[in-house]
Parts: structure tokens; sequence; C-alpha cells
């Protein structure tokens, strides 16, 4: 480690997320299946910015008000949204220039505990090059907050932050000294040759199969889609406009 380096760090799950206190981080926020495989794919559908909502009673307050809202718990569509969870749901026809309201089991839960960091990102394996290249630019600390499922650890956000965490590291701007950031390293090389094959192991693999919404997986898992980098701002997912420089 030199002193121009930045630290990595990776919280497996939103319940340990206070024991990596750092104001001053870029807090990249991860919910491989399927939230913010979502939010990617809304914004690269042209959507005008999301509102990140964290309750279910707050989500139906926004359709009361009169906005399209999105929300889920457990997978399933709750009663009073107009869509639910699947990337293929955020479609340009549906959202193109629109405030969507959107609130799910984990991901916006998460995004919102994050929002005192100094940026928050939303991350996936459709933006993945572009990602990891914006908070090479950044030069600031970074902790990749897993999502997981309802506090507990999943598989699929974790090898998501290995990736992460193997750009950054390659690039050596970036350190880790965090055993978590170390074991999704290791998770991520163990799965990046076959990513549909090792994810079936995954619970949350287990559940959308069960649930019937399944045909998100190979989407999800599609590495650099796009280019575009959702971030917090003001209580809103909005698009950067800033450009990102790419490193090879």
């Amino acid at each position: 480690m030199d002193d121009d380096q930045k630290k990595i760090e990776v919280c497996f799950s939103p319940a340990v997320f206070d024991c990596f206190h750092n104001p001053d981080a870029i807090v990249i926020v991860v919910d491989v299946l399927r939230a913010s495989t979502a939010i990617c794919t809304a914004f690269m559908n042209d959507v005008g910015t999301i509102i990140p909502i964290s309750s279910a009673n707050e989500a139906r307050e926004y359709k009361h008000k009169g906005y399209i809202v999105a929300a889920e718990r457990d997978g399933h569509t709750l009663d009073f949204a107009d869509f639910g969870n699947s990337p293929f749901n955020f479609t340009s026809e549906r959202i193109s220039g629109k405030t969507i309201a959107y609130s799910t089991t984990n991901g916006t839960q998460a995004i919102n505990m994050a929002s005192s960091c100094y940026k928050v990102a939303v991350g996936s394996f459709i933006n993945l090059r572009a990602m990891s290249n914006w908070i090479l630019n950044e030069k600031r600390d970074v902790i990749i907050l897993c999502a997981g499922w309802k506090n507990r650890f999943s598989l699929e956000d974790t090898i998501l932050a290995g990736a992460i965490a193997e750009k950054l590291l390659e690039s050596k701007s970036y350190y880790t000294e965090c055993d978590s950031a170390h074991a999704s390293l290791d998770l991520w090389l163990l799965a990046k040759n076959d990513i549909i094959g090792y994810i079936q192991k995954a619970a949350q693999r287990t559940r959308l199969r069960k649930n019937g919404l399944d045909d998100v997986i190979e989407f999800c898992f599609t590495r650099d889609l796009t280019d575009i980098i959702p971030v917090y701002s003001h209580g809103m997912l909005v698009k950067l406009r800033e450009p990102v420089a790419f490193v090879n």
C-alpha cells in the first residue's frame, strides 16, 4: 500500500453497514437479482428519475399522489403497484422521461441506508466496466454494499462485489485489508468463467424459479450493456451527468 492508494471494503449485509462507517467514501449498492439491475435498465431506457422507497406503506402513499409505482415484496408485485421488480418491466415505452417511485424487498432500503455517505451509486453486471472506471476516476475509498436478502448474505451480490474489487485492485490505485473484500474476490474468481452455472446454487435463484420469475437470470449476469451510472441525489436516483473516462 502507498499513500495515494484508496481502500476497498465489501459489506455483505445491510445489517452490518454501520460497522463500515466512512462518510467520505463512495458506496456502491448492488442487488443483482433484481433491483440494481432493474434500476440500471431503467436508466438505459431513459427513465427521468427514480425515487427509492424503503417501506411498502410509503410506496402506497406515492401511488395515491399519482406517481407511477414499481413495488414488490418477496418477488411479488404489490397490489397497488403498476408493476414489479423485473428489469423487463422498465421499458422505454413505459418509463421514458418519467419519475418512478420504486420500492423493493432489499435494494431500495440499502440505497437509503447509505445516503449519508459522500456519494451513492447503483452497480450491476450490466454497468460493471463503467462503474469500475467511475470509481477509479473518483479516487476515494469505496464500500460495496450488498443488499442481500432480508439482511442475509447473498451469493449473487457478493460475486458482483468481487468483480468490481478485481478491476479496482488490478488498477493498483486501490488496496484492501478487508476480509469480506478478499472473500468476495475469491468467490468471483470461482464463478467468473461460468456465472450462470455457479449461480444455480444461490438461494435467490431458487426463489425466483419457484415464483416463475427466473426469466431475468441471463440478463442480470450480462456484462457491460450500458455505461450509465445511476447516482443518488437529493432523495432521488438520477443519471450521472459527468462523462466517465474509460481505463482498459
